[in-house]
Order: structure tokens, then sequence, then C-alpha cells
């Protein structure tokens, strides 16, 4: 499980560094074995990490998005 989208920031990262993270990881990983996810949960914003909801859901987008370039579904 890649954690590369931080849950922390509500500033979207990169799709092309994410993607070629990925890359750079199935070097040493087969492709068909790694998974993208957030660092962790979003619970953490209730208590000090300022996400709004939509910038969680932008959050998750991206994570669909990436997942949809690199694995193809």
């Amino acid at each position: 499980m890649l954690g590369l989208i931080t849950t922390k920031s509500p500033k979207l990262e990169d799709k092309e560094q994410v993607i070629k993270r990925i890359n750079q990881a199935a070097k040493y990983v087969p492709l068909d074995r790694l998974y993208l996810s957030p660092q962790c949960g979003f619970a953490s914003c209730e208590i000090g990490n300022k996400l709004t909801e939509e910038e969680q859901w932008a959050k998750l987008k991206l994570v669909k998005e990436i997942d949809e370039e690199v694995w193809g579904e």
C-alpha cells in the first residue's frame, strides 16, 4: 500500500509526481501488487487537520483518477 496522498494538508498532490513515485515503487514490487491510498484516514481532521469535507472528497477523487490512469479500471 502506497500512502502517497496526505490527509494532513488540503493541497492536492501533483498527479504526475504521484504516478512517478508509483512507477519507482514498481521497480521493486510488481505493479499488480501495489495499491494507492491516503496516508491515513480523515478522522484526524476533526481534531487538528483543517480539511473541509469538499477537500477530503477531492483527495479521494484524485486517488481514483490516478488509480484509473495507472491500473486502468
